[in-house]
């Protein structure tokens, strides 16, 4: 994929997840939390040019950094999110200031190594950017995921007391 196909990808990518997760939505039992990381992953690996051939060993560092970078990221993003289980037992989440501020270090911080690789003349594919989105993307729906589960949800509901129970009125038999 061209460079301007890639930008493209990462803005739409970018836009579509802050969107949703500056707004309260629930989590799911859904088993495919996964699936857009390892789309992302693809790409970025489909294409090649992760490494430049010139820089080897500076390549592997800052693509190793940005790794780092976007695991910190992800992490910090999903333990700063709100989490909250409604009446029903289903289990909400969103995103808040916090979190804003964790995207603007993790974006300031992937910055900061792209002007430390340019400055050392090591050719940066976009791949590395979409890798470490996808990681990013990963490492918080899965923590997300394992803070659901312990905060409970409908499906693995502990029933209550008074669950079940109706009402009994004065005189009435039980």
């Amino acid at each position: 994929m061209s460079g301007l196909v890639n930008a493209l990808v990462i803005v739409a990518v970018v836009v579509l997840v802050v969107v949703r997760q500056f707004r309260a939505r629930p989590v799911t039992n859904d088993r495919r939390w996964w699936l857009l990381p390892l789309i992302l992953g693809f790409v970025a690996l489909r294409g090649g040019g992760l490494v430049d051939p010139h820089h080897h060993t500076a390549s592997v560092a800052l693509i190793a950094a940005e790794l780092v970078v976007a695991l910190a990221t992800g992490a910090g993003w999903a333990w700063t999110s709100r989490m909250w289980t409604e009446a029903d037992g289903v289990v909400w989440t969103r995103s808040g200031r916090t979190s804003a501020f964790v995207w603007i270090g993790g974006i300031v911080l992937r910055v900061g190594l792209y002007a430390l690789g340019a400055l050392a003349g090591v050719h940066q594919d976009s791949g590395a950017l979409i890798l470490g989105l996808a990681c990013t993307l990963l490492v918080r729906a899965g923590v997300l995921a394992l803070r659901a589960q312990s905060t409970g949800s409908a499906a693995n509901r502990v029933p209550a007391y008074g669950d079940g129970m109706r009402a009994v009125r004065k005189g009435e038999s039980v």
